[in-house]
């Protein structure tokens, strides 16, 4: 279930809201809970299965960790906990590409015999939850939390449908006071409420009207149909629907936790403001990167045992990272590539770009952009022609005009885009107007009128699915 869809927006957030308000307290989480399994299973019916299989395993391992006597024990219960989490994840999402590349491991040997590529449907949002239950683990594994003994409330956290298939990433020691003792006020509603329609306009508004445009673009054969301003079209556009896709639905996750008395730690924070690739993932998709950084980078030794073991960590974080998004190689390019980054930025390079803020920008601008070319185009030889275009963009003739694909409305909406992603919140944080226009009558306005447009694009069946549903 989409939360830009009528029926979600019309139906099931009222009914779930206002259960939650006349229920006794007592049965809430279990509605609640019962409610997100639904939500879940809206789309994917045998599915939900999978994570309940997860939230028992989980659950149980965090009991087992409660009861074991010696710390050996512990280490084996924290062990097969991480490997049946991992196994789970490994055969729904990367066993066709692992079956895919001993394949050409066997080709390139001389041996003929190809495996078949199993081909299996992706739960949604199965990289999400699979991270959650096993922070939780690891959590109470390193005595930062109590075992839950209730199964409902793993179930809860596990599950919850708000940032239940695309995030942000939600620890275990981070909710687990919220879940049993939170309250409900009329201001924090209201916040919620707010911070859903941002992110509603942000998803349908924006994001909705620059995929059209790159879809268009990406559609093409790249190798022979597109020119330079097509592909620097494509992938600055793509960077505009991405972000704004994705911060989108962390807002409406961050809106709706309100709405229910959760508090959920911010996701983004204007990242293309960013001066660095080290800064830019403080502030992108800020819960991953802190989840690798407290279950990964730390646990390998961080930046205490040497510069070159520092940049091995940072470059197996940064492996896993674009591997976490999916299962092909353009993905861990992507992340070996901000890997390398980091690690020249590590070198010095980092220093000269604190110096020189216009150019810090710029490196970054291009950076991040050229990035999300291996990331959006499956085919890694059409990445690499789509970026020859955009370095040589004199060297190929103008095939078709771009206005066949950027639309005029495009175009506004991508200046929108622009100032939008943190060049006005700046401006009016500077000026300090930010907190006088919050909930004033201007601000209202301003948000009836997103409102109002959201569900007019919606009623024409405009939107598509949210890109992180498949990671």
């Amino acid at each position: 279930m989409l939360f830009s869809s009528l029926f979600f927006l019309w139906v099931f957030l009222p009914v779930v809201l206002l259960g939650s308000r006349v229920l006794p307290r007592s049965w809430v989480n279990p509605f609640l809970t019962i409610a997100s399994l639904f939500f879940y299973a809206w789309g994917e019916p045998l599915y939900v299965l999978i994570m309940l299989a997860s939230i028992a395993v989980n659950y149980t391992c965090g009991l087992l960790l409660d009861r074991a006597a010696c710390e050996g024990g512990r280490k084996t219960v924290l062990t097969v906990g991480i490997v049946i989490n991992l196994l789970l994840l490994f055969c729904f999402k990367y066993l066709g590409l692992f079956v895919q590349t001993l394949n050409s491991a066997l080709s390139v040997a001389g041996i003929g015999a190809a495996l078949p590529v199993p081909e299996i449907a992706l739960p949604i949002g199965i990289s999400f939850f699979t991270f959650q239950g096993m922070s939780y683990v690891v959590d109470v594994y390193r005595g930062e939390v109590q075992a839950q003994k209730r199964p409902m409330v793993v179930a809860l956290y596990i599950s919850f449908f708000p940032q239940l298939i695309a995030g942000p990433i939600v620890r275990y020691k981070d909710i687990c006071e919220q879940i049993e003792n939170r309250h409900m006020t009329l201001e924090q509603f209201a916040q919620g409420v707010r911070r859903f329609i941002y992110g509603l306009g942000k998803k349908v508004l924006i994001s909705n009207v620059m995929a059209q445009s790159v879809d268009a673009l990406y559609a093409l054969d790249i190798s022979r149909e597109m020119d330079g301003v097509m592909a620097w079209c494509a992938a600055i556009m793509y960077a505009f629907q991405i972000y704004y896709d994705f911060s989108g639905y962390s807002d409406m996750a961050i809106g709706l936790g309100k709405m229910f008395g959760f508090e959920f730690l911010e996701n983004f924070n204007y990242p293309y403001l960013s001066r660095s690739i080290r800064e830019f993932w403080r502030r992108w998709h800020i819960s991953l990167s802190t989840w690798f950084r407290e279950y990964v980078y730390i646990p390998l030794g961080g930046n205490r045992k040497g510069v070159k073991r520092t940049y091995l960590n940072l470059l197996i974080v940064f492996f896993l990272t674009g591997i976490w998004h999916g299962a092909g190689y353009g993905f861990i390019l992507w992340g070996l590539y901000h890997g390398f980054f980091s690690v020249v930025e590590r070198l010095g390079f980092g220093r000269v770009l604190k110096q020189h803020p216009v150019f810090s920008r710029i490196y970054l601008f291009f950076v991040v952009i050229f990035g999300w070319v291996f990331f959006r185009v499956e085919n890694l030889a059409d990445a690499l022609f789509a970026i020859k275009r955009m370095i040589m963009p004199w060297a190929y003739a103008v095939q078709r005009p771009i206005a066949e694909f950027v639309t005029p409305h495009a175009v506004i909406i991508g200046v929108c885009a622009f100032v939008g992603m943190g060049v006005v919140q700046q401006l009016l944080k500077r000026l300090k107007l930010d907190e006088r226009l919050r909930f004033s009558l201007l601000e209202i306005i301003y948000l009836m009128l997103i409102l109002l447009l959201s569900i007019a694009a919606l009623a024409s069946n405009t939107y598509n699915p949210f890109i992180y549903f498949k990671f």
